[in-house]
């Protein structure tokens, strides 16, 4: 059967006027909101928000809401996604919004659509700090007012993106959103949260919030006979029972007796374990082991099982899916990342702190990876004496060593002191200045203080003034030189791999992530999704050819700014190092890992600097255009 749509239907907004206009993009030139978004991020720096060409459609996970633009932390094309949200998107009859302009003052985006009538769009002022002040706080606050305000315009129940303080004072505030159910806001909160999109959103487009629903009815592809059949053909199991079994980790696991990437990560992480701002990965593996046992198995996840596993306190994004992945403690959901980086990476093993800290970074909407990296390198350098409380606007250092830790009132102290550090982010006289990123603010303490500073503050660099905090895995793969980092465009298994092949591997990954981001969907789903949606694009649009050049074109693009910059912290190349070390423990007569490590062992610095340099070629020689 053939789908009839011939157009992405693109949505205009010029939040300085109010002005608004659709766009029609034939379908063939452009696939979905990257590769369109990066045509008129290129053409308007503009903010762009839109779903897949299956939304609304009977595949799970295919209502993924996908954000891009030049990336305000980044410095460069970014791409980030949030659960669930492109659900009741799909509802405005259209596959994309485009932001330009900027509003003279903070304000709320409107979009409704009331069955085939056109589009409503108003911009509303609002008083933006009152409102983050009061109530729930920040971001929560800001979704409760917009819903006061604009809920009873809808027939059905709308969606809110909305912005913390972390999008005024900084360069990597994120944009939350939660589902709403029967006019209430719910807490099961949903994050692009990688690349900065709420500081672009707030600082370069004056948008704080955007409301949006509508009833308007297209074509969705619903025939279950005909994706069971195409199911049945690759995997002889029906599309249900398929995805079913995919998506096992992120509902439960029973050979682990756990689920979610808290549960199941922390389950198997054994001595890969990242504690206290990395210095983890200069243990004995005997030591990482112990701190594996004693911190986390038998308190920090041994809770999460309890609380969260045992009494099924599981929901999902806000689409109908299997993989029930938001695991909750009442209000508090669990991801993994978050409360690993403001978990162990800061210092914390206890529930009740983790919940406190990571509930604080996203009130004020930050990217909680980042913000949790952030705070991790500020309280090592606290700890190691080179800057001084008070200095960072705080009276108290970090509890940052096993002995002697109290696993739960060291936590706490911990999660106070990181509370009171993003306290001082997101003020105007605040002594962490974070408008022009992390990675400035450290090369400025290290000119005074010393290079130290920033050698224990381990990130991504991208052109002058690009960072990204890397994803919580112990591999080399996360340290990539690639033209997004921070999403997954890599590859992050612990399997040793020499740097020209990672380099490829990281390419052969990214091209697949990609196509699903393209397509709006979930990467939960991506044991199965990569493998037969260009199959299926193929038997609804036609030109499954034209569809997979495509991606190849727009990974190119993509590669084409690839502005990676050579590890600038030292510790990135000891994180590499000591990966080596760790490998050559359990795989012996490697001789191409005994190559890199003899020659980590004689000169660190020239011999990272040749494999970071090898990587950056595998991914050149994947993603070239021809």
């Amino acid at each position: 059967m053939q789908m009839d749509q011939s157009h992405l239907k693109t949505l205009m907004v010029d939040a300085s006027t109010g002005f608004y206009k659709i766009l029609r993009y034939e379908l063939g030139n452009f696939w979905g909101p990257v590769d369109l978004g990066i045509h008129l991020a290129k053409k308007h720096n503009s903010l762009n928000i839109g779903t897949g060409l299956l939304a609304g459609s009977i595949f799970p996970g295919s209502n993924r809401l996908i954000f891009n633009g030049f990336s305000p932390c980044w410095h460069g094309f970014y791409i980030s996604s949030m659960g669930g949200a492109g659900l009741v998107f799909d509802n405005l009859g259209i596959n994309l919004l485009s932001l330009t302009g900027k509003a003279t003052t903070p304000s709320v985006l409107y979009l409704n659509r009331d069955h085939g009538e056109e589009i409503e769009v108003e911009i509303h002022p609002i008083r933006l700090k009152k409102t983050w002040e009061e109530g729930r706080k920040g971001v929560y606050n800001l979704m409760e007012e917009t819903l006061e305000l604009f809920g009873a315009r809808y027939e059905n129940d709308p969606r809110i993106l909305a912005t913390g303080p972390a999008a005024m004072y900084s360069d990597f505030g994120a944009i939350g959103s939660a589902p709403i159910r029967k006019g209430k806001v719910t807490y099961v909160d949903t994050w692009a949260g990688r690349g900065g999109f709420g500081s672009k959103m707030l600082q370069q487009h004056g948008i704080a919030a955007i409301i949006y629903g509508g009833t308007f009815i297209d074509e969705d592809f619903r025939d279950r006979n005909v994706a069971d059949a195409w199911f049945q053909d690759r995997y002889q199991k029906k599309l249900s029972a398929k995805d079913l079994e995919t998506t096992t980790k992120y509902r439960y696991d029973p050979a682990f007796n756990t689920g979610g990437t808290f549960g199941v990560n922390y389950a198997t992480m054994g001595d890969y374990v990242m504690a206290f701002n990395y210095r983890t990965i200069y243990w004995t593996p005997e030591e990482r082991l112990k701190l594996h046992q004693e911190f986390i198995l038998d308190h920090y996840l041994k809770q999460f099982n309890q609380e969260t596993i045992e009494t099924k306190q599981q929901r999902t994004c806000g689409e109908p899916c299997a993989a029930v992945c938001k695991k909750m403690n009442n209000e508090y959901k669990k991801d993994y990342e978050p409360y690993q980086t403001m978990g162990p990476l800061c210092g914390i093993f206890d529930q009740r702190a983790a919940e406190l800290i990571n509930q604080k970074a996203d009130s004020m909407g930050f990217d909680a990876i980042s913000v949790g990296g952030v705070l991790a390198w500020l309280m090592e350098c606290l700890h190691e004496g080179l800057i001084k409380p008070e200095e960072l606007g705080v009276d108290q250092k970090p509890v940052f060593s096993p002995e002697g830790f109290d696993v739960v009132n060291d936590s706490m102290h911990n999660a106070r002191l990181g509370i009171a550090l993003m306290d001082e982010m997101v003020r105007e006289d605040g002594a962490i200045n974070l408008m022009e990123g992390a990675r400035k603010f450290a090369r400025g303490l290290a000119r005074e203080k010393g290079k130290k500073v920033l050698d224990l503050f381990m990130y991504n660099a991208f052109a002058r003034h690009g960072w990204m905090v890397p994803n919580q895995y112990w591999t080399p793969g996360v340290l990539s030189p690639m033209g997004i980092m921070g999403k997954y465009y890599n590859d992050y298994g612990r399997q040793f791999l020499g740097p020209r092949e990672l380099g490829r591997q990281n390419a052969r990954r990214m091209l697949k992530e990609l196509m699903i981001d393209n397509l709006g969907i979930c990467r939960f789903h991506r044991a199965w999704a990569e493998d037969l949606m260009p199959d299926i694009i193929g038997q609804l649009f036609g030109k499954k050819e034209q569809f997979l050049r495509a991606v190849e074109l727009t990974a190119s693009r993509i590669n084409s700014r690839n502005a990676s910059i050579f590890w600038e912290p030292d510790r990135n190349i000891d994180f590499v190092h000591t990966f080596l070390k760790k490998k050559q423990e359990t795989e012996k007569d490697n001789e191409q890992l005994d190559h890199w490590l003899a020659r980590f062992d004689s000169d660190r610095e020239q011999a990272a600097l040749d494999f970071w340099y090898a990587i950056h070629k595998g991914v050149h020689e994947t993603l070239r255009e021809f």
